[in-house]
């Protein structure tokens, strides 16, 4: 019997590896591997790429229709009458220059002003912000009018792209987040109509994006502080707390934006009040990672509690900067009305109890400001043909009108012609949503998943609030406050099926193909979809085409 030898195969010489330092040790198990330069880069460029992208589409033709459509009849001319006299001034209806105020102002009269003061019911921030737009263009751009919206809209796309970086830390899912919030189509149509809600969606954007870079931050710096005690052996004197984290500048930042978030509209504080509630389960999370004892009570004592004092704070005082004309006008609705109404009565927390004589007029006048407004936001109970329930929200079946038209056949080539703006997201994106946000749940609650809860959080604060409240009218395009954390949890689920990095090349190719395949239907509705979110004038037939649900019309 021939023996067949075979020559074993000759090995491969493997560079010796370096053991890693404590510090690298922690900082894996904190943030996992660390990133090389050129992710990095690509994970700041593929969605600052998108984010010029989405800007052409959202400033091509702002400003048309050139009239007001929807609540841009409150919100625009707030704006400029704030830029104005520093405060909301009252349409006066009652004169012959002004008994059609919209006309006026379309055509660039800016003359339909009062005197007396007008009551509202939003605070002033969005306001500020779209009057700057109107400033710098004039009243008679529409252009300006929708400048401010345009700009939060764009910086969205770059926005959520980030918070999707420090989420998944991979470049492709963050290009491909900025990519699906790029062409969501509520958010589109929002950054084109100059209303608030896009605003409030930023500015907690913008705040949930700070909290996941002092997240990556402060665990880079409790991993270099445990370190260095164990190795210089006086960790087991410090386990019981751990060290202290800093001033972390990262929530002031999140405090600023949540404070101009709340300022903008009141739903604003549940973000605050969730996002901080997350960094600080963050927090729990990270000291017990590094072997803190009493990770509870450290966290509360050295993270939690100093975080809910400057936090709310700067929140509260970023709140009250927004308000500093109608702190600077005495002529401004409620300025006054501390004066009148003494602190001297026994009646609990009021602004008018003796409890709080203490605080000075102008504060207790902008208090009892505040109860007014939000006794009279509690109060828009009137019927409205797209007014929704929020349990319709994620699947979109009330889109709402903000403007319609019929122009004239020559217009479009057809009997009969439509010009449409139509606040409907992208069903790709939504539909899609409704069963990421299902797996998320699955993969917080049962796998403890951190990036479904801060998702959910996200989610669960821009809509949930709203339950309570379906006595009153509301629509659906305010949950484009949360469009990018259900962007967000589309890329979850989009990654996993991409697979991990140890999948077999069958694996890997499925996952491309589907994720592929999915983001090409997005972009096909958006595109689809494109006329009746622009105010294109197509033959009507086209835009029943669009009308996939009687609900939709």
């Amino acid at each position: 019997m021939i023996q067949t030898l075979v020559r074993p195969p000759r090995r491969t010489r493997l560079a010796p590896t370096r053991a890693l330092s404590t510090t690298e040790q922690l900082r894996r198990r904190l943030l996992g591997r660390p990133r090389t330069a050129q992710e990095k880069l690509w994970g700041w460029l593929g969605p600052a790429m998108l984010t010029v992208v989405g800007g052409i589409l959202r400033f091509w033709n702002v400003g048309r229709p050139h009239q007001l459509i929807f609540d841009e009849t409150y919100y625009v001319k707030e704006g400029w009458s704030l830029m104005r006299f520093g405060y909301e001034r009252k349409q006066d209806k009652t004169t012959g220059i002004t008994n059609n105020p919209d006309s006026l102002f379309t055509m660039g009269n800016p003359h339909i002003y009062g005197v007396n003061p007008d009551f509202v019911v939003h605070p002033p921030m969005g306001k500020w912000l779209i009057g700057f737009g109107e400033s710098l263009f004039g009243i008679n751009s529409s252009f300006g009018w929708r400048f401010a919206v345009a700009v939060t809209g764009t910086l969205s796309i770059y926005l959520v792209g980030r918070a999707a970086w420090h989420l998944f830390r991979s470049p492709l899912l963050a290009t491909v987040a900025s990519l699906l919030l790029c062409f969501e189509g509520s958010e589109f149509v929002m950054s084109r109509t100059g209303i608030l809600d896009i605003m409030v969606m930023f500015w907690a954007l913008a705040g949930f994006v700070a909290l996941l870079a002092d997240r990556a931050r402060t665990r880079g710096i409790l991993a270099r502080k445990v370190a260095a005690m164990k190795d210089a052996g006086t960790w087991d004197a410090h386990d019981l707390a751990g060290p202290w984290l800093g001033w972390r500048p990262w929530r002031w930042v999140a405090a600023v934006c949540l404070g101009l978030d709340v300022a903008t509209k009141w739903s604003g504080g549940y973000y605050l009040a969730v996002f901080c509630v997350m960094s600080v389960l963050w927090d729990v999370g990270a000291r017990r990672s590094v072997g803190v004892r009493r990770w509870i009570s450290a966290t509360f004592l050295k993270d939690a509690l100093p975080a809910a004092v400057y936090m709310v704070a700067v929140a509260v005082g970023t709140y009250l900067i927004t308000w500093i004309g109608w702190f600077t006008h005495p002529d401004a609705y409620d300025r006054q009305w501390a004066v009148n109404n003494p602190a001297v009565k026994n009646d609990g927390i009021s602004p008018d109890s003796h409890l709080f004589a203490w605080l000075p007029d102008p504060l207790r006048s902008l208090w009892e400001y505040n109860v007014e407004m939000y006794k009279a936001a509690l109060s828009i109970t009137q019927p409205h043909p797209y007014e929704s329930n929020p349990w319709s929200w994620m699947l979109q079946t009330r889109p709402t009108s903000f403007f319609y038209e019929s122009p004239p056949p020559h217009e479009c080539g057809a009997a009969q012609c439509s010009k449409a703006i139509t606040s409907l997201g992208n069903v790709g994106i939504w539909w899609f949503g409704t069963v990421a946000l299902a797996v998320l749940l699955f993969c917080w609650l049962l796998r403890r998943d951190w990036r479904a809860g801060a998702i959910w959080g996200g989610v669960a604060a821009g809509w949930f609030p709203w339950f309570q409240y379906q006595q009153r009218t509301i629509f659906t395009f305010y949950s484009v406050v949360f469009s990018p954390y259900v962007v967000l949890a589309c890329v979850f689920v989009l990654g996993l099926m991409l697979g991990p990095v140890t999948a077999d090349a069958r694996r890997v190719l499925f996952g491309k193909v589907a994720v592929g395949g999915y983001l090409l239907l997005v972009t096909g509705l958006f595109i689809f979809f494109w006329p009746i979110w622009t105010g294109q004038v197509i033959p009507q037939t086209h835009w029943q085409w669009r009308m996939w649900f009687p609900s939709w019309v």
